[in-house]
Order: structure tokens, then C-alpha cells, then sequence
């Protein structure tokens, strides 16, 4: 079993619970074969993958990585959220 984890730092929990309500409907496929979980903490979205095969666990954090730089860039053209 293969495991990695990421934690991506974001400039404030406005951001970090932008990123992870704009990440988490995109569920991997149920292969079986590929196991990705999201948190948040204080100013970090944090991502966990558990995977059999590598093939598998490379197509998923590569997926999540383009996903995350468009919420990323998208969070950047309209600038900082409203801190409210």
C-alpha cells in the first residue's frame, strides 16, 4: 500500500475552506484502487492518498494538482474573499 500526503499552506481559513468545498465533490472513480481524503486546519489544506498500484496514486495527485491550480487562480483573478 502506497501513501502520500500533502499539505498545500493558503493565506487565510477563508481560503483553505474555499479550496476544500471547491475540491471535494470531485471523488475519484471507486476503483478500489485509489483512496484520497481532505482536511482543513488553520491555514492549510491537507490531502491524504492511499493507493495499491503507483500508476493509480500519479493519475490521482496529478488530477487533484490541476484542480487545485484552477481554485487557485480562480481565488486569484477575483481577488482576496470577504473575511465576514
Amino acid at each position: 500500500m502506497l501513501e502520500l500526503t500533502l499539505e498545500v499552506p493558503l493565506p487565510s481559513q477563508k481560503e483553505v475552506s474555499i479550496a476544500l468545498r471547491s475540491l471535494s465533490p470531485d471523488h475519484e472513480p471507486r476503483t478500489g484502487a485509489t483512496i484520497k481524503s481532505l482536511s482543513a486546519s488553520a491555514n492549510a489544506l491537507s490531502v491524504k492518498w492511499n493507493a495499491v498500484e503507483a500508476r493509480s496514486l500519479r493519475v490521482s495527485v496529478g488530477s487533484f494538482l490541476d484542480h487545485l491550480a484552477l481554485v487557485m487562480e480562480t481565488m486569484d483573478t477575483f481577488g482576496q474573499p470577504d473575511l465576514q
